[in-house]
């Protein structure tokens, strides 16, 4: 099966099945996506799930989160990966939202990443979950399956290379859900561990492409 009737049969697979997939995470605002995304890093959304209701509840808006401190934020985020520099980049990147774009999550790209604790991949996920555009975010499940289905080469060794490699090849009105189907799939059927062979979809023309499959740094 050549490269492209992979991304034809993953594609359609997932379009039949999961048309209108989202994010897992739970949140109420633009605002409140920015933080649960800024907390997944590293992180489960399941997890991040379970530390955002008391947060969002003291801290609803970027405004409130600007009047606090790091050490007062940390209390709610103490049980999810690195919440010290969570902590921090959550209260100055409230700030910024506050003192440079009127307290809203700015739309831009550049804008966005200017944001202290905000990478291309979270900019990314902002493009596609809040403002309904056309991104491809690419974190650990992306970069997996991406690899292991074959749907990129093995000289795609970062994030944006896999980003790129992706965006060349799926029609951009797909670019937002097949990033949630890629994330997904890696989450649930093509785990880093124990993938579920048995239980993929697309077991019959995987090629499991293992060597280049995981993420370092």
């Amino acid at each position: 099966m050549t490269r492209k009737q992979r991304y034809q049969a993953v594609l359609q697979y997932y379009a039949d099945q999961m048309p209108h997939a989202t994010t897992e995470l739970d949140f109420g605002s633009v605002w409140q996506l920015l933080v649960a995304v800024m907390l997944s890093a590293q992180c489960t959304d399941k997890r991040v799930n379970q530390v955002t209701p008391a947060l969002f509840d003291r801290y609803p808006d970027a405004a409130s989160m600007a009047a606090a401190e790091p050490e007062d934020v940390y209390e709610y985020v103490r049980s999810v990966s690195y919440p010290n520099a969570k902590a921090r980049h959550l209260v100055e990147a409230a700030r910024m939202i506050v003192g440079e774009y009127g307290g809203e999550v700015p739309a831009d790209m550049e804008q966005l990443q200017r944001l202290p604790g905000v990478g291309r991949k979270t900019a990314n996920v902002m493009q596609a979950v809040a403002f309904g555009r056309s991104a491809m975010p690419v974190d650990t499940h992306v970069y997996r399956v991406s690899h292991r289905l074959g749907l990129v080469p093995a000289t795609a060794n970062t994030p944006r290379k896999v980003e790129d490699e992706l965006r060349r090849n799926i029609p951009e009105t797909l670019c937002a859900d097949a990033h949630h189907w890629l994330l997904l799939h890696g989450r649930y059927i093509c785990q880093s561990r124990n993938p579920k062979c048995g239980e993929c979809p697309f077991d019959s023309f995987c090629p499991k492409r293992l060597d280049h499959s995981k993420l370092n740094g």
